[in-house]
């Protein structure tokens, strides 16, 4: 079984995790200077391996190891969200690294030409958009969306930066689908199931979907203290019933591991002496299993359009966006589980992503895998994020022994 070193692995966490440092965390948004300064630190190190690497016209990171003979693609993100966890997408570019040079440092592997290529694929985090690399990388991000893009938080465009990071002009790497057995992602879990079970590993079954939808109430706008209760057009009101709706109808269709979440509600004008004409709320859900997305989907157009028959106000759905869930094939979770078996016996489950990643982009262009370890208290996106360095070791331990063993395969 493929071994790492175990102190190294620790050792280059900690050293990438002082580039952008804020608090316990990082603060290394996309195309900043702190995130170019890892992306160059990745590539010294990747070279330092004996791979070609470089920065592609997009920002990711992709390095080629030598030889003739099987190959994997392995990887994360390198950026952060702002002020948030030092764990978050770095955990599985050093994982890479890390099984990179086991396979290289490994005789049997070596002979055969055997290699991992490391890849860090930009923008994971939606800074100017999501999944901007690993979309680039299969051939699904054009140059209109580049020219359109702008940075969320300052609004600078995104080629003004690319131009200021020394990479206008410069191609972006395309996926040889051919060179590779399987690409495989470690990530932290960003929730608390492994935690709260007591376990070290999570071997991936499948990213959830993400069905997203804007919910609109149109009422009549008027004076709070005028207004008599049974006159009114109340669209604030109407929303909150459709609120309630979902409270009581989603935990009889949902499944064990649905989750669904109001993240903004908007009343309009907003005023606390006036009747809002105009209610509106962005909601998600998501699940794993398309028959219970279809299920969630289903219940919430009835609200909805039971809400706008019922009146006052008239409701509307409007879908913003619905993925589909990413399967991970058995052959990798296999090779997952049988090293789990061996560095954290009893301590692994197989379990769903709730949380999206660049696999989901990778997975209907290459056989994908994902490998889980726990985080403390289930925090993430926050600069308190964490892991224990024993789950960080198990979990650097359990995917370079599967990539040795997915690379000792015969073809």
């Amino acid at each position: 079984m493929l071994n790492i070193n175990a102190d190294r692995l620790l050792s280059d966490l900690y050293e990438l995790r002082q580039i952008g440092a804020y608090k316990t965390g990082v603060h290394r948004p996309t195309l900043s200077e702190d995130d170019m300064r890892a992306r160059r630190w990745l590539v010294d190190k990747l070279e330092a391996v004996g791979h070609v690497a470089h920065i592609d016209g997009i920002a990711t990171v992709i390095s080629r190891a030598p030889g003739d003979g099987p190959k994997l693609l392995a990887g994360s993100h390198i950026e952060s969200q702002n002020h948030a966890g030092w764990l978050d997408g770095a955990l599985g570019i050093v994982y890479a690294l890390e099984a990179a040079r086991a396979v290289a440092e490994d005789a049997d592997l070596k002979a055969r030409g055997a290699g991992v290529d490391v890849i860090a694929f930009s923008d994971e985090e939606g800074h100017f958009g999501g999944f901007f690399g690993s979309k680039s990388f299969v051939g699904d991000l054009s140059e209109d969306t580049i020219d359109a893009a702008c940075d969320r938080t300052h609004g600078t465009p995104l080629r003004e930066m690319l131009a200021t990071a020394g990479l206008a002009g410069v191609p972006r790497v395309t996926l040889e689908r051919d060179r590779y057995r399987a690409f495989l992602e470690a990530h932290i879990e960003q929730g608390d199931s492994l935690e709260s079970d007591g376990l070290s590993i999570g071997v991936v079954t499948s990213i959830v979907a993400i069905w997203q939808y804007r919910v609109v109430c149109e009422g009549a706008q008027n004076h709070a203290g005028t207004t008599r209760m049974a006159t009114r057009k109340d669209a604030g009101a109407a929303l909150r019933r459709i609120c309630r709706r979902i409270e009581e109808t989603f935990p009889d269709i949902a499944a064990e591991r649905s989750v669904w979440t109001v993240g903004r509600m908007t009343l309009e004008p907003g005023g606390p002496s006036i009747i809002p004409g105009h209610a509106e709320m962005l909601f998600q859900f998501r699940d794993a299993d398309p028959d219970v997305l279809a299920r969630l989907h289903a219940a919430l157009a009835t609200i909805v359009t039971e809400e706008d028959s019922a009146g006052p106000c008239s409701a509307r759905l409007e879908v913003i966006s619905q993925t589909t869930p990413a399967v991970m094939v058995r052959e990798v979770q296999s090779a997952f589980v049988t090293a789990a078996d061996a560095f954290a016996p009893t301590k692994h489950i197989m379990m769903p992503s709730g949380a999206g990643h660049d696999a989901q982009v990778i997975a209907p262009h290459l056989p994908t895998g994902m490998l889980f370890v726990p985080s403390i208290g289930g925090i993430s996106h926050h600069w308190s994020e964490n892991t224990s360095d024993d789950d960080i070791v198990v979990g650097g331990r359990v995917f370079a022994g599967a990539a040795g063993a997915l690379l000792s395969q015969p073809r």
